[in-house]
């Protein structure tokens, strides 16, 4: 048992490296992708101490060099998602009673590994793995993900540090304990980050963990199990499974300690775990915790005030970087007719100066899409623009994925603020721009809350300080992140608590200590030093 009151290191955010010409991590970086470009890497199944490879196997290919092998992953069957859950079950007796400063130790020890030895090898597998350039691998896998881990952990103390009130006759005091049974991790392919926080900040709580990455983002999450393995985390806290997603969840959901989901991924998805879970109320042992950020429809407004340069550089970087593949990514922009002239002008100007390409070529800001179904998916919304009468494409619109899936930046100018693409999530480099009249303001914004059923990030851009308290008053309920002259991308841990409600998720808030009080259940001890011995009260005297 401890002997002391911890304090931890004061928790700070990483700072992002530069990758300049001539810089050593430059050069580091680009080593380290070389060596893992044509390693033909193998990944098992990790279950308890055991590394299981099953002879089912899928390669592993880059987006923007599909014809490729990278490596390949075993896939699980039934058999082995029950042998994980019991594993999990198994190794939660000594993780649950583990004291809270060994399990910070081994997470603060992850951050460190990433943020020194292991740095270049998870962004390059990134860049690799999703196709992002060095710029978004390193404020991903690097700095967000230190960041999750040493915030975690200081948040955890926090939590730890919230007791309630006592008095000289009566000590009363909170646990927070782990919760009954194991979580279910399953994360998507765009963040390398939010794959390691998702089991990760569940298990630095004392629980117990089942994880899926998606299969699109393997190959980065074998560096993140690397890490985990290296900093100590003991077999069968973290299992780690890939495969099929529906006979994985099956088997998981139909477990009486399923305890609870820490999920990103999409709407539809998390919907049905929502139906899944609830029909299978009855079988539980606790009610499961379900905790998920799904998708979003993100817009930026502008204020007939705002600055042109500002608000082009919102819509190039809000929705271009990392081909728009950001939950957060600007993908609906309402532009004043004032400004359109010049907004058009200038974001004509600084797409046509983009280049797009290979990772490894850091002269490249976009590169490609993550796989064939979204290519084809992207391709086909491009095209019914070009077809249809109340939209055009202004910039952009062409798409080859003979070597890579590569989608070319594409913005679409629509007449119909319902347009398909102002509502539809299509989550790749196309953006659709509604220009509206400038007296139109406050029926835009009216707009902008109505349009779509998501509410994750938005943004405005204005000089005007009444148009700006109009517009955070209007928008309150259709964006868990909102930006004042920013871009709606770009939530930094301990910083900008992310997520958002409506159709995009429980808003639990990653990067803050909400999130990890969904992976304890507490519980009150009152101790009382002087016990009563008889059950009359004074008001029973005659």
């Amino acid at each position: 048992m401890p002997k002391g009151f911890f304090n931890v290191p004061k928790a700070v955010n990483e700072p992002v490296k530069s990758y300049a010409p001539n810089s050593p991590e430059k050069a580091a970086v680009l080593a380290a992708y070389r060596e893992l470009w044509n390693a033909n890497i193998e990944v098992p199944l990790y279950i308890g101490s055991e590394q299981i490879k099953t002879g089912n196997t899928r390669n592993m290919t880059p987006p923007h060099d599909h014809k490729h092998i990278v490596g390949k992953y075993h896939l699980a069957e039934k058999s082995h998602v029950e042998k994980a859950i019991s594993t999990a079950l198994d190794a939660r007796k000594n993780w649950a009673s583990l004291p809270w400063e060994q399990r910070a130790a081994i997470f603060l020890k992850a951050a460190e590994l990433i943020a020194g030895p292991y740095r270049a090898k998870i962004n390059a597998a990134t860049m690799i793995a999703q196709s992002k350039t060095i710029f978004q691998a390193e404020i991903d896998a690097a700095c967000e993900l230190i960041d999750f881990l040493r915030f975690n952990v200081e948040f955890m103390t926090q939590i730890y540090a919230d007791q309630p009130k006592s008095t000289s006759d009566m000590w009363n005091r909170v646990e927070y304990r782990p919760l009954e049974g194991f979580i279910y991790a399953v994360t998507p392919f765009n963040f390398t980050a939010i794959a390691a926080n998702l089991p990760a900040s569940a298990a630095l709580m004392g629980n117990v963990v089942v994880w899926k990455p998606s299969d699109s983002q393997v190959f980065s999450a074998k560096i993140i199990i690397d890490v985990f393995r290296e900093a100590g985390v003991p077999d069968g806290v973290i299992n780690v499974v890939f495969g099929d997603a529906q006979m994985i969840s099956e088997t998981v959901y139909a477990s009486p300690d399923f305890a609870g989901i820490h999920f990103t991924g999409s709407t539809h998805v998390f919907k049905d775990i929502f139906k899944h879970i609830g029909n299978n109320i009855e079988i539980y042992k606790t009610y499961p915790r379900i905790v998920g950020e799904t998708g979003g429809k993100d817009f930026i407004v502008a204020h007939p005030s705002a600055n042109v340069r500002q608000v082009v550089t919102g819509i190039v970087r809000g929705a271009f970087e990392f081909q728009g593949q950001k939950c957060s990514a600007a993908s609906r922009a309402y532009i004043p007719q004032s400004l359109w002239p010049a907004v058009k002008s200038e974001l004509e100007k600084d797409m046509k100066s983009m280049k797009m390409g290979t990772p490894e070529d850091f002269s490249n800001f976009i590169t490609a899409v993550i796989h064939e179904g979204s290519f084809d998916k992207l391709a086909k919304y491009i095209d019914g623009a070009k077809a249809d009468t109340d939209a055009e494409i202004l910039v952009g619109g062409n798409y080859d994925k003979s070597v890579g899936y590569f989608i070319e930046p594409t913005v679409i100018v629509t007449t119909n603020p319902k347009y398909v693409t102002m509502e539809t999530e299509l989550f790749g480099p196309v953006i659709t721009i509604y220009v509206y009249e400038d007296a139109k303001w406050a029926e835009t914004l009216k707009l902008v809350d109505e349009t779509s059923p998501y509410a994750l990030t938005g943004a405005i851009f204005s000089k005007d300080r009444y148009a700006i308290n109009e517009a955070t008053k209007a928008l309150e309920n259709c964006a868990g992140n909102f930006y004042i002259n920013d871009k709606p991308t770009g939530a930094v841990v301990g910083m900008q608590p992310f997520g958002g409600a409506r159709a995009s998720g429980t808003n639990d808030k990653a990067g803050s200590a909400q999130n990890l009080l969904r992976w304890v259940s507490p519980r009150t001890i009152k101790e009382t030093f002087v016990t009563p011995v008889d059950y009359r009260y004074p008001f029973l005297g005659e």
